[in-house]
């Protein structure tokens, strides 16, 4: 494989043409549940596939989280994006001082690569920077994504960010140290 670059973007590198090239495809069949209050993993199977409107909506996402002062980061291949990760601005949590990463993709072609770490490592290394202790992870539940982030250091959060619970019931919170 060539050489991969790493960008963080400006407001207006962020547009839909950007995701020509990356292909947002998960096909699920085990999910991690909690069920009386014990993580369990469950038969769960679907296929998670965006739409125009889901890159739409995510484009204007990222615009905001970087006018804001949030920090989008990004992993090109032969110039065409391959991986993003974008980290909101403002702190919650009080004294845990959590940052919200609110979201980390690598396209499907391009999983296993490393891609997803170096991403991760800059949130953090961003993170760090702006004074946070820790990142927030609201995750999907299926369970290779789980796994990246077990591997990544992360663990179940002490606080849960409620706006996170309520938009994803299903979805995992996770935190890890900074």
């Amino acid at each position: 494989m060539g050489l991969i670059t790493y960008q963080t973007l400006s407001e207006n590198e962020i547009y839909l043409e950007l995701f020509k090239d990356f292909i947002r495809h998960q096909t699920v069949t085990k999910c991690w549940r909690r069920e009386n209050g014990k993580w369990i993993i469950k038969d769960d199977p679907f296929v998670d596939d965006w739409s125009e409107k889901d890159y739409e909506f995510l484009v204007s996402c990222l615009k905001n989280t970087v006018a804001g002062g949030g920090f989008v980061n990004a992993a090109f291949y032969k110039n065409a994006l391959k991986g993003f990760v974008s980290v909101e601005p403002d702190f919650f949590g009080g004294e845990e001082k959590y940052l919200d990463l609110s979201s980390i993709h690598v396209s499907e072609d391009m999983r296993g690569m490393g891609i997803g770490k170096e991403l991760f490592l800059s949130a953090k290394e961003w993170g760090r920077r702006r004074g946070g202790n820790k990142l927030y992870i609201s995750a999907h539940s299926a369970v290779e994504s789980q796994a990246f982030y077990k591997k990544m250091g992360c663990v179940e959060a002490k606080i849960y960010h409620q706006k996170h619970v309520e938009a994803e019931p299903y979805d995992c919170q996770l935190e890890c140290k900074l």
